[in-house]
């Protein structure tokens, strides 16, 4: 590279770091003008980047189980949050502050603390995925059916938007990576070299496979033109472009899994009984200002669109104005500075057009879009622009068609639930809505009308105010998109996340099949009795099938009546003989449930001390039939699933518990969970 010349963004693909052959496009600081870097992707051969995924990094993600995978994003995690400062000084250079820094980095790097969790939590520790109950479908019992998910061998291919090169590559990548899926990311042009960045961490750190993530920092070229049907697409961007690679003949022709987040006009809703005063006005106008502020307005969840009761109209005009003059505009390596710079020039002249659009539909009661005082900065090279509010008519087409992607909200005024409605439906569809109110009902009405346009809905009040992340703020949990204009799609969403990069599929045979292919025993499939209690089996030897039958115990009035004085459970059924007979649904005199349960805990158990070190809960519990005194009781347990866990001593055993009468009736089933050491003690 020439003497002065501008660093060349790099490409990470089939293995190795490279440099487009182009001179590039020049990359500008947001804050003072100057070139960072030039960015080309040409001569990089998109059909090889996407074998190397299919063939390199897909196999090596699939031979991990999910606990394996959700493991080394905690550690891939952890290592991101030692570098942070690394990716605050550059993120400086996009216009953000250092808490729109924080916003980005810290929440990207949470996303991945948050799939790990959930990993480890809700996956089972085994590369198939078991999707719901086993589906009976013949009478004997013995032809099933049973979903199961698993990872497509495509690759994920993740288009990112500018304004958060971190957290959006991240967020798409985590749930990718758990799936057992390798991703391709392909930046935004203003600020790549924050994301190169980001890769050249996870690279180095030698955590992840190679393969299971690639960058391409420039055009996507031809890319799009080598999918097939077991690749993903997925993009944040325009609704206009989501638009176009929707339609691309490749994606359309493999019927492509594509997953869109587009911009979209979110709003605001304030209630009526929300006065000046209450402690709902107030949160109203700090979100607001907050949206406005936060990232220089360049968020696609920030507000819009802000619904207030019509004679609150000036209130909150006066009160929203009063903070924004609060914020100071400039040089976000100022401490004193609340708000940065937008991500580029050309990107403060789109929000001034689309601010001219939205003047014909309203005034400005704050904020010049032409001027606006900067600290510790030079307003012309730098691009920076004044937080403007507008008032305008809900009932002109343009604020709910127009969006200024920057520091930029409208007021609008409703009479009732239904109008409100209606209005917030205009935007053609939204990635989050928020209703701010201490009424529930209110609430309640317009969550209902307002649902089927939104991908997320915030609802604050006093009550969960403290610990409400904001309007703003997407959770890995919880599904992030929307509907219409807001690209149909939804990312992240915990689990749901996951298993958009995986197959479902329908297996359909008989019991001892489905335990064979889901790791699971099923009922019906064979039962394995040597002679050794399973209890006093190791997670080394125990076996999915292992079992032991246990039993008979009679069940006597004098039993019933002890576990009734002894729990204080003494409801009629268990104590009143004429009262029971009289329900049909008993008939006499009848055991306690638990009795039932604590009975074949009594069968089953081995009580010496050995492999299994506790009983740590029951789940999916039912009592089937009324046990009578007399009745024998007989508990069949089952070893249902293993679960070991990584870095730790033991793992998790699920037991399938049938209590049945001498007549063979199941009178209660369940499954037993326990902790069970991989070696004996």
């Amino acid at each position: 590279m020439a003497q002065g010349a501008s660093k060349v963004l790099r490409s990470y693909t089939s293995g190795g770091w490279r440099v487009g052959e182009a001179e590039g496009t020049p990359l500008h600081d947001a804050v003072t003008g100057a070139e960072v870097a030039r960015m080309s992707s040409a001569g990089i051969d998109m059909a090889a980047a996407l074998e190397h995924g299919r063939a390199v990094g897909g196999p090596a993600l699939r031979e991990l189980t999910f606990h394996q995978r959700a493991a080394l994003l905690k550690a891939l995690a952890s290592h991101l949050r030692e570098h942070r400062e690394e990716l605050y000084e550059l993120s400086a250079r996009t216009g953000a502050t250092l808490g729109d820094s924080k916003f980005d980095i810290d929440g990207g790097i949470g996303v991945l603390f948050s799939y790990s969790s959930k990993g480890r939590r809700e996956l089972p520790n085994d590369t198939v995925y078991v999707d719901g109950d086993v589906e009976p479908l013949s009478k004997g019992g013995t032809f099933l059916g049973q979903h199961i998910a698993t990872p497509l061998r495509g690759v994920a291919v993740q288009i990112n938007a500018f304004n958060f090169p971190v957290w959006g590559p991240l967020e798409k990548f985590a749930p990718a990576f758990l799936a057992g899926v390798p991703s391709l990311v392909k930046p935004a042009s203003q600020t790549a070299y924050l994301t190169e960045k980001l890769v050249e961490l996870i690279v180095e750190s030698g955590l992840i496979p190679e393969g299971s993530l690639q960058l391409i920092s420039g055009s996507a070229g031809d890319l799009l033109d080598h999918v097939t049907a077991q690749d993903l697409v997925s993009f944040t961007g325009s609704a206009s472009t989501a638009q176009k690679l929707r339609a691309h003949p490749a994606i359309v022709r493999n019927s492509v899994r594509f997953n869109a987040e587009a911009d979209s006009l979110n709003c605001s809703i304030l209630g009526p009984d929300a006065k000046p005063g209450t402690a709902e006005f107030d949160l109203y106008v700090k979100q607001l200002v907050t949206e406005m502020t936060v990232k220089a307005g360049q968020k696609c969840t920030a507000i819009r669109r802000a619904f207030v009761p019509a004679e609150l109209l000036d209130d909150v005009a006066e009160a929203a104005g009063e903070r924004l003059a609060k914020v100071k505009v400039g040089n976000p390596a100022n401490a004193d500075v609340r708000m940065g710079a937008l991500a580029s020039l050309e990107q403060r002249e789109e929000v001034r057009r689309s601010l001219k659009a939205l003047q014909g539909a309203g005034d400005i009661v704050f904020g010049d879009p032409e001027q606006v005082e900067v600290f510790d900065a030079d307003a012309e090279k730098g691009a920076f622009i004044s937080p403007v509010l507008l008032k305008a008519d809900p009932g002109r087409a343009e604020p709910h068609e127009v969006e200024a992607f920057g520091p930029v909200s409208t007021l609008m005024p409703y009479t009732s639930v239904e109008q409100v409605v209606d209005y917030a439906a205009r935007g053609q569809g939204s990635l989050v809505g928020s209703v701010v109110s201490g009424d529930a009902q209110f609430a309640r009405d317009v969550v209902l009308g307002v649902a089927p346009w939104h991908g997320r809905l915030l609802v604050l009040d006093a009550d969960d105010a403290k610990e409400s992340t904001g309007h703003g703020s997407p959770m890995p949990a919880l599904v992030h998109g929307g509907p219409g204009r807001a690209g149909g799609g939804e990312e992240m969403g915990g689990i749901r996340g996951v298993l958009h990069h995986m197959q479902r599929t329908a297996v359909q045979g008989s019991p001892a099949v489905l335990s064979q292919v889901t790791g699971r025993w099923v009922e019906g499939a064979p039962r394995a009795t040597d002679g050794v209690h399973p209890f006093r089996k190791s997670l080394a030897e125990l076996k999915i099938g292992d079992s032991v039958v246990a039993g008979p115990r009679q069940v006597t009035d004098a039993d019933v009546a002890h576990f009734a004085e002894f729990t204080g459970d003494t409801f009629y059924a268990h104590t009143d003989e004429d009262a029971a007979r009289e329900n049909p649904l008993f008939g006499g005199i009848v055991a306690h449930g638990y009795l039932v349960v604590s009975f074949a805990a009594g069968l089953f158990v081995s009580p010496e001390p050995g492999p299994v070190l506790a009983n740590y809960g029951l789940e999916n519990l039912r009592f089937l039939t009324p046990v009578k005194p007399g009745d024998a009781l007989t508990v069949t347990l089952t070893c249902k699933q293993i679960t070991p866990r990584e870095n730790a001593d033991y793992g998790e055993v699920r037991w399938d518990a049938d209590v049945t009468t001498d007549n063979q009736e199941s009178v209660a089933k369940y499954d037993v969970l326990t902790l069970v050491s991989k070696e004996k003690r």
